[in-house]
């Protein structure tokens, strides 16, 4: 199977795409929610996640494309998009909510 080149689409890399942007809105403040049991909480940090936004999106496009790639080696096609996708749209959502989670402890 050939190599994809830089930001290939594909449905792996859209659905990374969306999840990343999606995650990312709130994933800073996530943290800060959990900890003080207020769900209004995860609009307060508004600029960090529009920050969070503009990172999380085009690491999510990356990160699925070259996952729902690697995942087609050992799984049906379409399968392996979704799950790389998802993978790779939870990988930089995971990481800044890791972030707000030190900031909020800190």
């Amino acid at each position: 199977m050939k190599e994809p080149s830089v930001g290939k689409e594909n449905l792996g890399a859209v659905l990374g795409a969306v999840l990343g942007a999606f995650g990312g809105l709130i994933a800073i403040a996530i943290p800060y929610a959990i900890l003080t049991r207020n769900i209004q909480n995860l609009s307060v940090a508004r600029n960090f996640g529009l920050i969070s936004f503009v990172i999380c999106t085009p690491f999510g496009w990356f990160a699925g494309g070259y996952l729902s790639h690697l995942l087609a080696k050992f799984l049906p096609r379409r399968p392996a998009n979704i799950i790389g996708g998802i993978l790779g749209g939870c990988l930089p959502v995971a990481g800044v909510a890791l972030y707000g989670w030190y900031l909020t402890t800190s």
